[in-house]
């Protein structure tokens, strides 16, 4: 079966896309959205959709950007379809906004392809992501920790988003590109495997198939598919506990199997958290508070207190104001120091001579200097900053770090973090160094980050 036979099986099956239905196509340049892009042509010159144009969003994050817009402005011309391009200041977005620049990008995409679709007048935004892509969520969400919901992966339709690429192969992808004559860019950017998608790809699932299963890939992909079909069962399981908005009948919910059980906590302690992260611990210890054969008993959760009272669980959400956020976000130029007046301190940065001390303390920091540029920037946390402190297989989110170390809520927006050109943390000053950043070679060239309290 050739390519274009399988993206329309592929989009029969979940049925993602018809005949009449006016698609546009999110491309970024690269061959994935790029064959895309193809693919979407195609399935209009056969009839089985009708192709509304495609959209492109600079984030504005690369010095390439302005020249990936350009190229597929060209795509669209060629292809005899509507372009429409929109960009925002990423970066400037998730300082304003207090979210990460992970996050920032995500929303202000999506927001895009809301105002594309209507301007385009499309049913749908179509996205090119591929099998390869799957496996590689799938990964990454089981290291970051995942039930059923994480592990379903990318699914081929969320709401006006379409993925009807996801049976496909990365590699088929380019060849089929190649066969056409069809020209792609590269993003320099996923060589970068400090990323940990990036590392996953170049680094994890190479050897995840050189050594334990020559078809990981499909092993993984298939596996998001069984566990979206649990998950899709789960949730409309749950759907039926969770009518009072303020509790958990008791009764219904022991009756239930552990599974769902877990399920209807987490879903209910995330409704009235408002917005704050729910982690396994949580719902683990509201479950103990149901098992419990005592008849009262009360837990402090984020944005929320659980009662145990009777029969029900009852869930009373925080009625405080919450204090405005200490916000500050300087430049750190190298060498040279910023002044942050909202954390009471001064951060200099100055290159290390030669067989100088590499080891770093609370107020002191030994970093390599080959990973950093000509700056830094010094700011105050953002939702959903994690990092990987030196020493740790993984990455810990900065808000968990904090509750760890008993860090105030009242001082927390205030610990200085310092981060590179691409807002990745480099130190969380008084916590540590990020370990892609740790000096592990006398002979690599060493920068030093200070804090000095004014």
């Amino acid at each position: 079966m050739d390519l274009i036979a399988r993206v329309r099986s592929f989009i029969r099956e979940h049925d993602l896309i018809r005949s009449d239905m006016r698609i546009a196509a999110a491309v970024s340049g690269g061959a994935d959205s790029v064959a895309l892009a193809h693919v979407i042509a195609e399935l209009e010159r056969l009839g089985a959709a009708r192709f509304a144009g495609i959209i492109h969003f600079n984030h504005q994050l690369r010095t390439a950007a302005d020249s990936d817009e350009a190229f597929v402005g060209e795509i669209a011309a060629a292809l005899n379809v509507p372009f429409l391009a929109d960009r925002d200041d990423v970066r400037a977005r998730a300082a304003r906004e207090r979210r990460s620049l992970e996050d920032a990008g995500r929303v202000a995409r999506h927001e895009f392809f809301d105002r594309a679709r209507g301007t385009l007048g499309a049913d749908c935004v179509a996205l090119g992501h591929t099998r390869d892509d799957q496996a590689e969520t799938v990964l990454l969400r089981l290291l970051r920790g995942a039930g059923p919901r994480g592990l379903s992966g990318m699914h081929p339709r969320s709401g006006r988003v379409v993925r009807p690429l996801l049976d496909c192969y990365r590699a088929e992808l380019r060849a089929w590109l190649d066969e056409r004559g069809a020209a792609h860019v590269e993003d320099l950017s996923n060589a970068d495997v400090t990323v940990p998608r990036n590392r996953i790809r170049a680094e994890l699932l190479p050897f995840l198939v050189e050594r334990f299963n020559p078809n990981i890939v499909d092993v993984l992909a298939d596996e998001a598919e069984l566990a979206r079909a649990v998950w899709q069962w789960m949730d409309e399981a749950s759907a039926p506990f969770l009518k009072n908005p303020h509790g958990l009948d008791l009764s219904a919910l022991r009756a239930a199997p552990a599974a769902l059980q877990r399920l209807v906590v987490w879903r209910a302690l995330s409704a009235a958290s408002g917005g704050r992260h729910i982690s396994f611990d949580h719902v683990a210890a509201v479950i103990r508070l149901t098992q419990s054969d005592r008849l009262a008993g009360s837990l402090d959760l984020p944005g929320q207190t659980v009662q145990r009272s009777g029969n029900q669980i009852v869930l009373r959400t925080e009625r405080r104001s919450p204090p405005a956020p200490n916000l500050f976000e300087r430049a750190l130029s190298i060498p040279g120091e910023t002044h942050i007046p909202e954390a009471g301190c001064v951060v200099t940065a100055r290159d290390a001579p030669a067989g100088g001390a590499t080891v770093s303390s609370r107020d002191e920091a030994f970093i390599r200097r080959d990973l950093v540029r000509e700056s830094l920037v010094v700011r105050n946390r953002r939702p959903g900053d994690k990092f990987r402190p030196a020493g740790m297989r993984g990455s810990k989110k900065l808000q968990d770090l904090f509750v760890d170390a008993k860090v105030p809520r009242a001082t927390r927006d205030s610990v200085p973090v310092v981060v590179d050109e691409r807002d990745r943390i480099v130190w969380v000053v008084g916590f540590g160094i990020d370990e892609a950043f740790r000096v592990t070679d006398a002979s690599q060239a060493v920068l030093v980050l200070r804090l000095t309290r004014s």
